[in-house]
């Protein structure tokens, strides 16, 4: 990904959020290769973010560590003012922190749990977006969404709650394109399939994975770098300025809606 260029990337401003490890780490190293400036988001893994905007820095981009619970309320919004405040602009946001918490079954869970699941994975995004938009307002810019092959599915054994947040984030991607249309700002989706990252290791247990994984036609799970492609398309105004209000499947054929 690397040696292919996107010019007009290069000089913009990203806020990555989830961005200390799996996809989101991925998505912002190539975005720093590209000549962005990208603020790189995370909660616990300061070690991981900080090895991250190293590597952004060392590739040609400009890096920021942004620290932060996105899963509280005022915590994405914080974020998102950091990161623009820190580069004086701000050009896309790609929201991609998020988590299953953990499976569980729905007659297992509690409202706890349930809040937990939907603070992270569909409130963050909605508050993040919305204290972007004055920043993204004064220039045009895009939006970029994870959503998850989940959210069409209905997601594996105890990832109820999780696929359901997704799918709001599906929905939430269509219906935000339409309100800031006019503003010059575009809202798109990707949607992975089962990639292999600590999401995985944490949540899924082997048994599992190897099912998911005979499901795929191309016989195995995806990796990070593999995602890149679908964001760094979506970000750039030269190759998707058309495009908005979409979601990018990237599952190596597991679902063909």
């Amino acid at each position: 990904m690397s040696k292919l260029r996107i010019p007009d990337l290069a000089g913009k401003v990203f806020l990555v959020t989830g961005a200390s490890t799996g996809i989101g780490a991925a998505v912002a190293r190539a975005l720093g290769q590209q000549g962005a400036s990208v603020a790189v988001h995370y909660h616990a893994s300061r070690n991981e973010a900080e090895s991250v905007a190293a590597d952004i820095e060392k590739s040609g981009g400009k890096a920021f560590a942004a620290s932060g619970d996105v899963s509280k309320p005022g915590g994405a919004a914080a974020v998102v003012e950091a990161a623009a405040k820190h580069f004086g602009r701000l050009d896309g946001l790609v929201n991609n922190a998020g988590s299953m918490v953990k499976r569980m079954p729905v007659a297992d869970g509690s409202d706890e749990f349930d809040d937990a699941v939907f603070e992270l994975n569909a409130h963050s995004v909605v508050r993040a977006s919305r204290a972007a938009l004055p920043w993204l307002r004064r220039q045009g810019g895009a939006i970029v969404n994870t959503t998850s092959v989940s959210a069409r599915n209905g997601g594996g054994g105890g990832a109820v709650l999780y696929a359901s947040a997704k799918g709001f984030v599906s929905t939430f991607t269509r219906g935000l394109a339409k309100e800031v249309v006019k503003d010059r700002i575009r809202v798109n989706a990707v949607a992975p399939g089962l990639i292999a990252t600590l999401f995985h290791e944490r949540n899924t247990p082997p048994e599992m994975y190897k099912a998911q994984e005979s499901s795929v036609p191309m016989g195995r799970a995806g990796t990070p770098e593999e995602c890149v492609g679908a964001y760094l398309f979506l970000c750039s105004e030269a190759l998707s300025g058309y495009i908005t209000g979409q979601v990018i499947e990237v599952n190596g054929g597991q679902l063909m809606p």
